[in-house]
């Protein structure tokens, strides 16, 4: 990791955004639209290596998962499916249905459950059934009536056998075998195999962030979720050993995540490093942390001020706070998809079993939104109605507006009810 100091925060924190290749993605959606299900076999092919006949997993597919995996890897599961959806339904809970009457107007506002979603599970170099419960289980307590999985197969045409698993315990509907930006494609526009959905979720590697974000305009996404992202605000309190594995285990998942220690103790920064050139030669994954930290990878010795707006400009997807007040600095920070407090909250475990959900903003869409949750499932669905007596009352505020904005047919009719 270089070890940098920031003098523009702001230009700074736009040039460590990800840039996609569109004209590659944008031929792979528009090849998927026009031919379907043979264009998703010739991709697999092409980028997975794999020739897919049928797409959809089958029970027996599923039912075999269960004899591949161990009673604690499904206990483990269940645990974190459980911690999730206690944080959910809390939320569910408090979004009632909310009513107004003013002067005989009366407005109802429901939270209404869409009625499907594509959930996109990553695959390649790494196995993600927590990215399943992430984004399964917020659906399910939403009330969507049908889920679809959709994740790439490995080299034998096969879904890793946890995740199939933990598709099944969160109640998925369907599972298919396709990944990439073609996945994405499908869900979007809907193939023969594939059906088309109301939104898709769920987190992804470049290419599949860019084809969310290419067919927003088609169908609903959640947000861009990923290539995943890790910021670390630490002082001279900290252990160095332990904010160098925190980056170290955000780095493994990709040769493209991007990892960064804001720190205002130059001592720090260069233990830090230090921990992480001693650690990588005998770590597994080993290849693509040392690419991904080279890479993307930097420490930034700052004041504390200069620290928490660097961090506010980079609005990270997740920030872990290594202070000796650490809430006192989060109770400045605005932007970040997660913020994790203290020395004993580390990412790592908030991907698995603390409650939260992992699937966060990224590319510094932290600046608008939170991470995934029950309300990404769902839309308010507004009704209002009106009497004669209550059109009466606004009439000439009415008339007014309509004649400033030169719309006076708007007037026109209204002004024949009353």
């Amino acid at each position: 990791m270089k070890i940098i100091t920031v003098k523009n925060v702001h230009s700074f924190a736009k040039s460590q955004s990800s840039k996609f290749d569109k004209k590659i993605v944008e031929s792979i959606i528009s090849t998927v639209q026009k031919d379907g299900d043979s264009a998703l076999r010739r991709f697999e092919k092409k980028f997975g290596g794999v020739s897919t006949k049928a797409f959809q997993v089958s029970q027996k597919e599923i039912k075999d998962a269960y004899q591949r995996v161990t009673p604690e890897q499904v206990r483990a599961i269940k645990l974190a499916k459980a911690r999730l959806e206690k944080t959910e339904s809390a939320l569910k809970t408090k979004l009632v249905k909310i009513e107004t009457n003013t002067d005989g107007i009366k407005i109802t506002k429901i939270f209404a459950p869409l009625g499907s979603v594509g959930c996109y599970v990553p695959g390649g170099l790494a196995r993600y059934p927590s990215s399943v419960i992430m984004s399964v289980v917020p659906a399910k307590i939403a009330g969507v009536k049908k889920i679809t999985v959709v994740t790439p197969p490995n080299k034998q045409g096969k879904v890793d056998p946890l995740v199939l698993v933990a598709a099944d315990i969160c109640k998925a509907d369907q599972i298919f075998k396709v990944g990439g930006a073609h996945a994405i494609a499908a869900l979007a526009f809907g193939t023969k195999s594939i059906p088309q959905v109301d939104k898709i979720v769920g987190p992804g590697g470049a290419f599949v962030t860019a084809a969310k974000y290419l067919v927003s305009n088609i169908t609903s996404i959640d947000m861009l979720a990923g290539p995943t992202e890790l910021a670390i605000i630490a002082d001279d309190s900290a252990d160095p050993k332990l904010v160098a594995l925190d980056l170290i285990s955000q780095a493994e998942h990709s040769s493209d995540t991007s990892c960064c220690l804001i720190t205002t103790s130059k001592n720090l920064a260069y233990q830090v490093v230090d921990f992480i050139e001693k650690l990588t030669p005998t770590l597994q994954r080993k290849d693509i942390v040392a690419e991904s930290l080279s890479k993307n990878g930097f420490v930034a010795i700052c004041k504390m001020s200069d620290a928490i707006l660097l961090a506010n400009n980079l609005a990270p997807e997740h920030l872990e706070i290594m202070t000796r007040q650490p809430k006192t600095i989060s109770n400045k920070i605005k932007t970040a998809g997660l913020v994790l407090l203290g020395q004993n909250t580390p990412s790592a475990a908030s991907d698995y079993l603390l409650g939260t959900n992992h699937i966060l903003p990224t590319n510094r869409f932290g600046r608008s939104r939170g991470s995934l949750s029950v309300l990404d499932f769902l839309k308010i669905q507004t009704s209002v109605e009106s009497s004669k007596q209550a059109l009466k009352k606004i009439d000439k505020y009415l008339s007014a507006l309509a004649k400033a904005e030169s719309l006076p047919n708007h007037y026109e009719a209204v002004k024949k009810r009353i």
